[in-house]
């Protein structure tokens, strides 16, 4: 089993790439084709499901980058943009194919109320009423885009707030250490200080103690001689 600091980053991405590409061939099936039917739609369901569990492996993308090594982290990132730029466009790719398939179930239902009417009036209406739903999808879908368009923005904040943190994490960490040896060099200090005080205590008191004895000596050998 892989072990390396890279490891699960690189799983992650491997397994994210697949599902791209399970989701370009869903969508590319359906291209030139009548946009309408149930099977077209049960297929961009099933995209749907897929694009949120690859959404999931970005997010999980942009977790373990933060354990990768500050060396070659700066490659990995350019990865984590790239996958980030194919989920968008996946997302992108989706949200057109659900168009497609609306303006097909809108111009069908549209010529289906023209065939059967008996109103001459019936072509005008069921035209603006079209175009006004047209309108509205196509509104939709910019709203959309643009709600994705601030959502990879978001995640890329929060990427750079992440990295910025974790090297605040570092440096408190690394400040924490210098702070534990100097703590230790200050203790070995201050013992090496007390053992040579009581060297000194000791040396006075040998001195002190050699003093007496030669004051005693001289006190007898004055004794004796005025005896």
């Amino acid at each position: 089993m892989d072990t390396s600091p890279t490891a699960l980053f690189d799983s992650y991405e491997q397994d994210f790439k697949q599902l791209v590409q399970s989701i370009e061939e869903k969508l590319g099936d359906g291209e030139g084709k009548d946009g309408r039917g149930e099977d077209r739609k049960a297929a961009l369901r099933r995209v749907d499901m897929e694009l949120e569990e690859a959404d999931e492996m970005v997010s999980q993308l942009d977790i373990e980058i933060q354990s990768i090594p500050q060396s070659v982290r700066a490659h990995y990132h350019t990865r984590l943009r790239e996958a980030k730029s194919q989920l968008s466009r996946s997302k992108k790719a989706l949200t057109d194919a659900r168009a497609t398939v609306a303006r097909a179930d809108l111009l069908s239902s549209s010529k289906g109320g023209l065939y059967s009417s008996d109103d001459p009036y019936a072509s005008s209406s069921d035209r603006s009423r079209l175009l006004d739903g047209m309108s509205v999808l196509e509104n939709g879908t910019k709203r959309l885009e643009e709600s994705q368009r601030m959502a990879l923005e978001t995640e890329g904040h929060g990427a750079e707030i992440l990295t910025n943190l974790r090297q605040q994490r570092e440096q408190i960490e690394n400040s924490r250490d210098t702070l534990q040896r100097a703590d230790v060099a200050i203790d070995r200090a201050s013992s090496t200080l007390k053992a040579m005080v009581r060297r000194m205590y000791q040396q006075r008191a040998i001195t002190y103690s050699i003093i007496a004895v030669l004051i005693i000596l001289i006190v007898v050998i004055i004794w004796e001689k005025l005896s």
